[in-house]
């Protein structure tokens, strides 16, 4: 069966998606689900890689499996995993650079009063490394005109 599906590599799109459906059929009715899955997961595999314009939906619809069968497969948990962790690191990201504007602008109010609201939502727009460098330069300024002015420069 492997040898059947490393086929596949070679195969024109067509034949390669035809093959692939029919092994799959016949992997679905004469082995038990583990074996399945595993030999699924590579038809998955080859085919994810051949027909990179496909979208998981549509490979699974081409495929014949459930989104249950699917989402037991290794390479999908790996790929949800990869992407649960971007997510995670995206956020926590985000949620720092949040925090240091939300700082920054708490230390801002205090020192100028009343910020103009296109001040603050500039500020919040500001990248981590440009925020660094305001709270650097929080101090300096003596006017919220010292703030525009820098603000223009970046």
């Amino acid at each position: 069966m492997g040898l059947q599906l490393i086929q596949l590599i070679v195969a024109d799109e067509e034949k390669a998606i035809n093959a692939a459906q029919n092994k799959l059929k016949r992997i679905k009715i004469q082995t038990d689900q583990e074996t399945a899955a595993h030999w699924l997961e590579w038809a998955e595999t080859i085919l994810v890689y051949k027909l990179p314009r496909l979208s998981r939906e549509e490979i699974q619809k081409m495929l014949g499996y459930n989104d249950i069968e699917l989402k037991q497969t290794r390479f999908y948990q790996d790929v949800f995993t990869e992407g649960l962790q971007e997510g995670i690191d995206e956020g926590i990201h985000e949620g720092i650079q949040k925090g240091e504007a939300k700082v920054i602008l708490r230390q801002l109010n205090r020192r100028f009063s009343n910020l103009h609201p296109n001040t603050i939502i500039q500020i919040q727009q500001l990248s981590s490394d440009q925020l660094e460098a305001l709270a650097d330069k929080v101090f300096d300024f003596t006017t919220q005109n010292d703030l525009d002015v820098w603000l223009d420069k970046i």
